[in-house]
């Protein structure tokens, strides 16, 4: 069984056209299969239309949320509400084909993937978008060294358990393929067909790039350091203290050796405020090492690749 995720927001120009397209390539794929659209919180009549096609076909169903929460949390509720032993994403605007969906299938089954990425290798947008998207992918791939040419291409297949294993929540749907990645899945990518944007507007544009960047240092810091803090913080800590034990111990020499007055020197200041400011972040990186321990005993199964219970 398949399920197909697809995630809307204020589609209602291209759900009719998008619909009819994705039914007719997924049931020519031979397989059991679901539709799962999840509204987030569209304000026209998307909403209205999904219910329009979920009353004639069973396979669909449908979810939406009161009010517009982002791409992130709206793909995190497809993944667990799916039930497909393959997970397909892409968007409703037809700029990624449906008829695509059955390349990455074939991957995936002849591959052994848990996570095939479509990849535009002839993108229909424009410069902006894609010189930006391309700066990303570049700064990702420098960073974590997973090597694809598109991480944010809306197509994708999974596996269930890499799908079933992602939390996601503000801009961390650019990054599913490191995600994957770091758990222990096996990521690639497949060229497919892209199209111009025919219905509606697109939701971002070239300022996307200045909202990725914190992101993308967010997950720099997680994928990094995230299991253990203390090495972040006690590299910065520790320096600190040097430099302020350092300052206090030359003016410390100067008083006691030279009768230098340094009670109202800025230097003597600089040295306590770097010692206290150290040992606040040593203590600061062990507190997070704390709490990261404590959450490390939670249930971590989807990170088995095989058990015999």
């Amino acid at each position: 069984m398949i399920s197909v995720v697809v995630p809307v927001y204020n589609e209602e120009e291209s759900l009719a056209a998008f619909y009819k397209e994705l039914a007719t390539h997924v049931s020519d794929l031979d397989k059991n299969y679901e539709i799962i659209f999840v509204d987030d919180g569209s304000r026209d009549k998307t909403l209205e239309i999904l219910k329009n096609f979920s009353s004639k076909n069973n396979h669909v169903r449908i979810f939406s949320f009161r009010k517009n929460q982002g791409k992130a949390e709206a793909l995190t509720l497809g993944f667990q509400k799916s039930k497909g032993d393959y997970v397909i994403t892409l968007d409703a605007d037809l700029q990624d084909k449906p008829k695509e969906i059955s390349k990455l299938l074939e991957k995936a089954t002849f591959g052994n993937w848990d996570l095939v990425c479509g990849w535009r290798q002839e993108r229909k947008d424009s410069i902006g978008k894609i010189l930006s998207s391309r700066l990303f992918n570049l700064l990702a791939s420098i960073f974590w060294g997973l090597k694809l040419h598109d991480y944010n291409c809306g197509l994708k297949l999974y596996a269930r358990e890499a799908a079933k294993s992602l939390q996601l929540y503000g801009g961390m749907h650019r990054f599913i393929p490191l995600l994957a990645n770091e758990q222990g899945f096996a990521v690639t990518e497949v060229p497919v067909e892209h199209d111009i944007r025919k219905y509606g507007k697109s939701k971002y544009g070239f300022s996307k790039l200045w909202k990725d960047l914190p992101d993308l240092f967010t997950m720099l810091f997680l994928s990094k350091y995230g299991k253990r803090p203390l090495h972040f913080f006690g590299i910065i800590g520790f320096v600190l203290l040097v430099v302020g034990l350092s300052i206090l111990l030359y003016l410390s020499i100067a008083k006691i050796f030279f009768g230098q007055g340094i009670g109202e020197r800025p230097l003597l200041f600089l040295g306590m405020l770097l010692v206290l400011g150290g040992f606040q972040v040593l203590f600061t990186g062990f507190l997070a090492d704390l709490i990261i321990n404590n959450s490390n005993k939670k249930d971590k199964e989807f990170l088995l690749k095989y058990s015999t219970e």
